[in-house]
């Protein structure tokens, strides 16, 4: 059995950028000659169409392989369902058919390990898994926590971002408590970060330039939203080991329309250099 780290991406709310981390973490992984696989258990399928993949045109999917367990189901491995993308990243996709597998999960008692069991048929083959989680509290975010062995959480700025932390140290007591598998999250990633020490950080270019020119001094509503980034930071650097910050890019999205990590479109944008930086420390991980 070769060496792999397996690490789930998780955050029960959506919109805080939590498969985009993980295709650019996957993205600069695969820069560094690992051989990397994205396991997309989402039914949105962000991961999969972020990789260039239309659901739509696919076959099979990891919903095949949830499947395959129950009696009266065509029998699919994850290597039947895995597919190469531009990126060189290999991808399990998903499809809007996986919401359909949850009731079916319900109704075995060793739900929770199901993922593992199935990514252990490709361990061999991989440095890296990468795998998605859907942004919800259910049986698929269960599984790729039991599956992973290092779990990064992605917050946005709002206000209630550090809320959903609650509701995934709640998933995890009760991991410990049925499983009695020790699953924590030592990682975290604030996207769309506009910085303690200034407002404008992260739109850079001219239209900052301009910015500090003509508007010099922060306004009071500016300087209110500067204390509050300050604190949430702190707060979050209380929480995680290792706290990450990716700065809000246009970059992210044009990339994503292209089907490609950052890594493999703008790996100098600022925000590519912080999900270098990330990859480099997650590479570091069982060192």
């Amino acid at each position: 059995m070769l060496d792999i780290t397996i690490i789930a991406f998780a955050h029960h709310k959506g919109g805080t950028g939590k498969t985009t981390s993980c295709l650019n973490v996957a993205g600069y992984l695969q820069k560094d000659g690992k051989r990397v696989l994205v396991v997309d258990c989402d039914p949105q399928a962000n991961a999969t169409t972020g990789l260039g993949i239309n659901p739509e045109t696919l076959r099979l999917s990891i919903y095949d392989v949830f499947m395959s367990i129950f009696e009266g189901f065509p029998d699919a491995t994850i290597t039947d369902v895995i597919v190469p993308t531009a990126s060189g990243i290999d991808l399990a996709p998903a499809t809007l058919d996986l919401v359909g597998v949850e009731p079916y999960l319900y109704s075995i008692d060793d739900r929770a390990g199901v993922l593992r069991e199935v990514l252990a048929q490709v361990k061999d083959a991989y440095d890296f898994i990468l795998i998605d989680t859907p942004p919800s509290m259910g049986q698929f975010v269960i599984n790729g926590l039991v599956a992973a062995d290092h779990t990064v959480v992605t917050l946005d700025s709002g206000t209630f971002a550090l809320k959903g932390m609650d509701a995934l140290s709640t998933i995890f007591g009760d991991i410990r408590e049925m499983l009695g598998e020790d699953v924590s999250a030592d990682f975290a990633i604030l996207t769309r970060w506009k910085g303690s020490g200034d407002p404008a950080a992260g739109t850079g270019g001219f239209a900052h330039f301009l910015r500090r020119i003509f508007s010099p001094a922060p306004s009071a509503d500016e300087e209110r939203e500067r204390e509050r980034l300050k604190i949430f930071e702190a707060e979050v650097r209380k929480t995680f080991k290792q706290v990450f910050t990716v700065p809000y890019s246009p970059v992210i999205y044009e990339t994503q329309q292209r089907g490609l990590p950052i890594s493999h479109y703008a790996p100098e944008s600022g925000a590519g250099k912080e999900y270098r930086a990330i990859a480099s420390a997650l590479d570091r991980l069982d060192k």
